[in-house]
């Protein structure tokens, strides 16, 4: 096997875009074939390279060839790869020690954790939070909650949505490759609503809003009963499903909707949250205070962590020993998330979000203007999408969407798709990128737009 020099990661890597052998280079190739003989095929990656480093905006593979990195590890490495705040909290604690489960022996992490997330969520009632490890695990759990607390049965989510791979939150998901199909039946009592998407509303944006809770409001009071929902659990916006942002003001009725009628309202923040579109949460964005909130991704900066926080009414009703995990909570993993905060705070990543965005919009309006294949852009902060469409239509660009991943991957620039039709690019750079390497790596999608 071919000895390789490893890099050291973090913001030291050199912040540059190099290809030095074809993409997948050789060493990648040869993991992948050990790959193939070790791993199910069902267990599937983006791109054929594998990492040896990353840091600020670049991921380096094992072949030595160093990417620009508009994936951010699917939102989470928000504040950069191998953040010096996040590793040296993290490396400090696996030192003391790495486990004892917090339903055994529990430990000061965990508690901070939760009073910092206790304080940054939107609103000023009496908070909750409770830790898991994934995304998935944490909307399920919200999920309980709301049943402990209301005594009603069903779910409400939406088209378009995602929200994980579990039993549970695999039927809350909308799409049904490659999440669903031959993994039933799925979970009962789980209903969706139209999401107020506003490109593709068949009677126009303008109406979006309103058309998408009317039909809500039907579906919930008349179809299942208001007084057999437990939960509505929304996207503030959706990840998977697109990047869609729904249509003002829709978030805010469906929240109004849920208070009047005892429904617990919950956010998944999963891929918006923490700092990701320029607030801490993207239902700030809206002025909407979630019963529950979600969070997982970007929480720990590469660290297995999720969270539910809420209203301490709510959140207090699961009996007790009702809630928990083996691993939920793991010290290090919060400790982790403590350098998370450290970094948004001290480094003001916030306001990064926000400069990052304008960028982004600016040179995708610039390449959106050179070609008639973009139907839509949309986002928030650093969450940024495009949409594909075939030229003077609406229909889905599937084939433009892969053959620009292809492209940019062989040129230097990680990317990733989304899409309920499998035809969005989305951007979700760390915010430790420069702005050198952001305008770099739209040059890239640019000359991508233009091979096609």
């Amino acid at each position: 096997m071919t000895a390789v020099h490893t890099p050291v990661g973090g913001p030291q890597l050199e912040q540059v875009r190099r290809i030095v052998t074809e993409v997948p280079g050789p060493r990648s190739q040869e993991l992948a074939a050990r790959r193939s003989s070790a791993l199910p095929a069902g267990l599937t990656s983006g791109a054929g390279i594998y990492t040896a480093a990353a840091g600020g905006g670049v991921l380096v593979d094992v072949d030595g060839n160093s990417f620009i990195d508009f994936g951010s590890g699917i939102a989470v490495t928000t504040v950069g790869n191998a953040a010096p705040r996040v590793v040296e909290r993290a490396s400090r604690q696996l030192a003391k020690y790495t486990h004892t489960c917090f339903l055994a022996t529990p430990y000061e992490p965990y508690i901070e954790v939760a009073e910092a997330l206790n304080r940054l969520t939107p609103g000023d009632h009496e908070k909750r939070t409770a830790l898991f490890n994934t995304g998935s695990e944490a909307v399920e759990n919200a999920v309980k909650y709301a049943r402990a607390a209301t005594g009603r049965p069903a779910v409400v989510t939406f088209d378009h949505a995602f929200h994980g791979r579990t039993l549970m939150t695999m039927t809350m998901t909308a799409k049904n490759q490659p999440y669903k199909s031959t993994f039933g039946p799925f979970a009962p009592e789980v209903y969706r609503a139209p999401m107020a998407y506003p490109y593709r509303w068949p009677s126009g944006a303008e109406n979006a809003a309103d058309e998408a809770f009317a039909q809500f409001e039907m579906l919930v009071d008349s179809q299942i009963g208001a007084d057999a929902v437990a939960c509505v659990v929304v996207e503030p916006i959706q990840g998977e499903g697109g990047f869609i942002v729904p249509a003002e003001g829709f978030l805010r009725r469906i929240a109004d909707f849920c208070r009047d009628r005892g429904i617990v309202f919950v956010a998944d923040e999963v891929q918006a949250g923490i700092a990701r579109t320029g607030t801490w949460f993207a239902s700030e964005h809206e002025g909407v205070v979630p019963d529950l909130i979600v969070t997982a991704k970007g929480l720990a900066g590469g660290m297995p962590l999720a969270a539910v926080t809420g209203r301490a009414e709510i959140m207090d009703t699961a009996h007790a020993g009702g809630i928990g995990g083996t691993y939920s909570g793991n010290p290090a993993a919060c400790e982790a998330a403590l350098g998370v905060f450290d970094t948004i705070e001290e480094d003001h990543l916030l306001a990064r979000a926000q400069v990052i965005g304008d960028l982004m919009f600016r040179e995708l309006r610039d390449i959106a203007a050179q070609t008639d294949i973009i139907g839509d852009i949309r986002g928030r902060g650093a969450m940024v999408a495009i949409e594909l469409v075939q030229p003077g239509t609406k229909t889905p660009n599937r084939e433009a969407v892969a053959a620009i991943n292809r492209y940019c991957l062989a040129h230097g620039l990680l990317t990733l798709t989304a899409g309920t039709f499998g035809n969005v690019l989305r951007f979700l750079p760390p915010l430790s990128i420069s702005d050198e390497l952001l305008i770099e790596g739209f040059s890239v999608l640019r000359d991508a737009v233009g091979a096609l």
